[in-house]
């Protein structure tokens, strides 16, 4: 019980979210507050905190976030790097849920998840800083677009599994996690255009 406790203490998690728990492969207990596509997510404690709440979809990817909240900086990242601004709003829906706050167990960071090692590669220097982060993440969708070909798929398995994975399978990658995202993504992409 003590681990536990240490555990759960030194987790970065945003004020007053749900926090979540899972069992990873490898038997490793995690805590997150941002539920992850692909892993069976138990809710281990209840926000008791109302925040504002976006508009659900069917599918009920329901958000703490507003989606228009960052209309702007996305309007002008897909502008400086010639994205469709519907394919980024739709990877911060899937990606991060609109909370520029969010942090993955695997330690993607902001709007966008990037990974610490892009976030070199980009130059970013606060992932948590919406404007950097969206522009970073539209930047690197847009490498990753011209990486395959203006192949969308593959681009966004790449994003989500690593352009080395893709290039292994030439294909997207036989991964639950990355498959779900790619459809995920797809399916917002088409909404919010």
């Amino acid at each position: 019980m003590a681990f536990f406790a240490i555990s759960l203490c030194a987790v970065p998690f945003s004020h007053g979210a749900d926090i979540y728990k899972y069992v990873d492969e490898n038997g490793v207990l995690h805590f997150t507050d941002t539920p992850i596509s692909g892993h069976k997510m138990e809710l281990f404690i209840k926000d008791s905190v109302k925040r504002k709440s976006a508009v659900s979809t069917k599918n009920d990817y329901s958000s703490y976030y507003n989606s228009n909240d960052f209309n702007e900086i996305i309007e002008e990242a897909a502008s400086a790097h010639e994205v469709s601004s519907s394919l980024i709003k739709a990877m911060i829906k899937v990606e991060s849920n609109f909370n520029p706050n969010a942090v993955s167990p695997k330690g993607a960071k902001g709007l966008m998840q990037i990974m610490p090692g892009t976030m070199r590669d980009l130059n970013i220097d606060n992932p948590f800083n919406p404007y950097e982060n969206v522009m970073g993440g539209a930047r690197y969708i847009r490498d990753l677009l011209r990486r395959f070909n203006n192949e969308l798929t593959l681009a966004l398995a790449a994003y989500n599994a690593g352009p080395g994975a893709v290039e292994k399978y030439n294909n997207i990658p036989p991964f639950d996690e990355t498959i779900g995202y790619v459809q995920k993504v797809l399916h917002f992409h088409r909404m919010y255009q």
